[in-house]
């Protein structure tokens, strides 16, 4: 009997489908426009598209513990991408479920955004499309990443791929991690240095830290008055990283040149919102809807990774060790 799996990711390509296909496996799929995130599906609808599956490769649908008990024959969660804080992962545990992540697939896409969203503040991007709109054609006088100094917090493998691509622009590359890769640090020309100096030297500093308790605030007011004074804020990792409320002060203030962030501390909790909506009107605020591993390429190679693991669980094999939450 063909095992049966439910894809419920936005763009789910053709190849990662026939990858399911050619092993024996029937694909399930939502029936959602290609834009619809899988969130945006109704529990009973859920519930139903559920029945019988197999394997589940999930975008950022809520897996709850009541979904993961309804259906007893559900086997492995794949989620298609790094983060898993939308999994009931104690549940899965108790219920002996396993649960799947997608490291790797995105991080020339997110690391390109960073790089991207450096250059379109530091170049005053936003601010001379308005105003030309406006009608308004005096030259903006803006900065260059040529030369400057970049501060990485947090130096895994997307803040590495930042620091190389910024080497190209001759910029000088600071990082913080509590846990040094020195080796990697040489392969790029980055150096270690500690937060203090890093947020004292750094004209672009980008965040690339896990949300967890010791991290969430870690850019609050304080810490951001550390920042040189112009400098440009850049976070692709998570929401909560940074005191968003401090941030529209510092930013109106004009202590900070700008921040582009394609992740909010309220983007699943509406009632934590109104400080994104501050933010987001500020024309020195470049923002993205948490979109910044979403290219085209980046996605198909965390499909084609989700899809793998499905199979290796399904058909009783260990699935490579990055991938394995539970």
């Amino acid at each position: 009997m063909a095992f049966q799996i439910l894809a419920s990711t936005r763009f789910f390509d053709a190849e990662a489908e026939q990858l399911l296909v050619d092993h024996g496996c029937e694909v399930r799929r939502t029936g959602l426009s290609q834009d619809v995130q899988d969130d945006t599906i109704a529990p009973g609808e859920l519930d139903r598209l559920l029945t019988g599956i197999d394997g589940w490769i999930v975008g950022t649908a809520l897996v709850t513990r009541d979904l993961l008990t309804k259906h007893p024959q559900l086997k492995v969660i794949a989620r298609r991408g790094v983060g898993y804080d939308t999994v009931d992962v104690t549940a899965a545990r108790e219920l002996g479920r396993r649960v799947i992540i997608s490291p790797g697939g995105n991080e020339p896409a997110v690391a390109d955004h960073a790089v991207g969203m450096m250059l379109a503040l530091a170049k005053r991007l936003r601010e001379g499309h308005l105003a030309m709109q406006a009608d308004r054609w005096s030259p903006l006088v803006g900065t260059e990443l040529c030369e400057k100094t970049v501060g990485l917090v947090g130096f895994g493998r997307i803040a590495q791929a930042v620091g190389r691509r910024v080497r190209g622009f001759d910029a000088n590359v600071l990082a913080y991690d509590p846990h040094p890769n020195n080796e990697a640090a040489n392969a790029i020309g980055a150096r270690f240095v500690e937060m203090p100096e890093l947020l004292g030297k750094s004209d672009y500093i980008s965040l690339h830290l896990p949300l967890t308790e010791q991290t969430r605030h870690l850019f609050d007011r304080n810490r951001m008055l550390q920042l040189k004074r112009g400098a440009i804020l850049v976070n692709t990792a998570r929401g909560g990283l940074i005191d968003e409320a401090a941030l529209v002060e510092l930013l109106r203030s004009n202590h900070l040149m700008g921040a582009g962030l394609d992740v909010f501390e309220g983007e699943a909790d509406p009632s934590k919102r109104e400080h994104i909506k501050e933010l987001i009107a500020l024309p020195n605020v470049i923002a993205s809807a948490h979109s910044a591993g979403s290219s085209r390429e980046g996605l198909m190679r965390t499909n084609r990774l989700a899809a793998k693991s499905v199979l290796d669980v399904l058909n009783g094999r260990e699935p490579s060790p990055q991938c394995v939450v539970v």
